[in-house]
């Protein structure tokens, strides 16, 4: 009788049999073929732990979870890592792990102010309204697109208790400006690196600065498991705040499948529940059940190892849109960067100047139909949006620049799946559209 061992080791044989199989025939046709924004990028290792996982039929958090949770917080350089099933999840958790009561007066309490922006993505904004606590918007730069730093100090009151921002498309705020802010005037500090994974500020990973960070591990992202999110952490408190969060709200922090792991499972007495209840089921918080199952993790130990490479790609793949575009700068507003930062690009933005002879809608729709895919840079200013009618915020000045992205801005991919080909025939398609506006410009190369 064949062994365990063996018969899994057939299986990922014929996995990957399959992957090659797949592979071929796949072809760039200029013109014909679609050229994603993002997509996924994996091989059939990806596959094999998929597939490893599912056999052990583990259906929750386990081994490759674990697994995942230390590798990637000794990537970013945090001590803790807890994997959620979204980025979306990630960000609710982030902030409602400020609303704990074990945090004593640093709680977030509902009324309570966080600074943010509204040039972004819904669920950077959402948990701040879902846990009954106070947006403050604050308008965003032209050319980076990120949070005015130097606005915030004048939109802190007695109320301010946190500042919650995303690195934009990968590309890092002024970490230097707000840290110290968040420092001098005690303050939370929450970066959103759903979009950043894997950039640096001054020579550091994003992810390490805040007291709370965020990653998404959609198909769009820098690696993925399909669906999936992580927060991170350097604060031990916040750390087992955040897993109550995550795991139902319970006080108790054993790992799926064991027990008794502070020995004193029987011996608690807390809240008005009869002393030694079971630790298991005492709950210090109102939770949710946003834990992601051991077979999304055993993708993501695969993608982690990818990731070096993905950046450089993606990086690669900025550098080469750039430089193609940069002759057009009379009629596009092209990406700036902070001092200090190294973005790994989520995607390349391009803003149409007012006075360009086309407009965005113009272009936009000129890129697809010749099957290269955009996107606006999410929800442009969320003020606007029909989701946010009626909810209580305030405006630090006016939110001008975020008007103007909303209208003008669009962005495309750099994502690693984009190789040589389809960048010169991105930049190809830039100058047929912009040659008949650029009389002494250069020409379709």
């Amino acid at each position: 009788m064949r062994t365990e061992k063996e018969i899994r080791e057939e299986i990922f044989e014929r996995v990957s049999e399959l992957y090659q199989l797949r592979k071929v025939g796949e072809k760039f046709i200029p013109g014909e073929s679609h050229i994603n924004y993002a997509g996924r990028i994996y091989d059939e290792q990806e596959m094999i732990s998929l597939v490893d996982a599912s056999l052990d039929f583990w259906l929750t958090t386990g081994r490759y979870a674990k697994q995942f949770e230390e590798e990637l917080a000794e990537f970013i350089g945090v001590r803790y890592c807890l994997l959620t099933n979204s980025g979306s999840s990630a960000n609710l958790l982030a902030i409602s792990a400020l609303t704990s009561p074990k945090l004593g007066e640093k709680r977030l309490v509902p009324g309570d102010e966080v600074i943010t922006t509204a040039c972004g993505f819904p669920t950077t904004l959402n948990p701040i309204i879902q846990n009954n606590l106070i947006p403050v918007f604050i308008d965003v730069e032209i050319g980076t697109c990120n949070i005015q730093a130097d606005r915030i100090e004048k939109a802190i009151t007695d109320k301010t208790k946190a500042i919650f921002v995303p690195h934009t498309l990968g590309n890092p705020v002024e970490i230097d400006t707000i840290l110290k802010l968040a420092t001098d005037r005690g303050l939370w500090f929450v970066e959103d690196n759903c979009d950043a994974l894997g950039s640096k500020y001054n020579g550091k990973y994003t992810g390490s600065f805040g007291h709370i960070s965020t990653c998404s591990f959609y198909p769009a992202h820098h690696i993925t498991m399909g669906e999936g999110g992580a927060v991170l952490t350097d604060d031990p408190v916040l750390k087992n705040i955040i897993a109550s969060f995550r795991d139902w709200g319970r006080d108790c922090w054993c790992d799926p499948g064991c027990d008794d792991t502070c020995k004193r499972r029987f011996d608690w007495k807390l809240g008005s529940l009869p002393a030694g209840y079971d630790h298991k089921y005492i709950y210090s918080h109102i939770g949710y059940n946003l834990k992601v199952t051991d077979m999304q993790a055993a993708i993501g130990v695969e993608q982690l190892k990818k990731l070096p490479n993905f950046i450089e790609k993606r990086k690669a793949n900025f550098k080469t849109l750039y430089e193609g575009l940069s002759s057009f700068g009379n009629y596009f507003i092209l990406p700036t960067m902070a001092v200090g930062s190294d973005p790994s690009w989520f995607g390349f933005p391009i803003q149409v100047r007012n006075d360009a002879p086309f407009s965005r809608s113009e272009i936009v729709a000129y890129l697809e139909r010749n099957k290269i895919a955009t996107r606006m840079l999410f929800g442009g200013n969320l003020t606007k949006q029909p989701a946010y009618d009626h909810i209580k915020y305030r405006v630090q000045g006016a939110l001008d620049n975020t008007d103007i992205i909303m209208n003008d801005l669009f962005w495309i991919g750099v994502y690693p799946g984009l190789d040589s080909s389809k960048i010169d025939y991105i930049v190809s398609k830039f100058y047929l559209f912009l040659n008949k506006y650029h009389e002494k410009g250069p020409s379709v190369p």
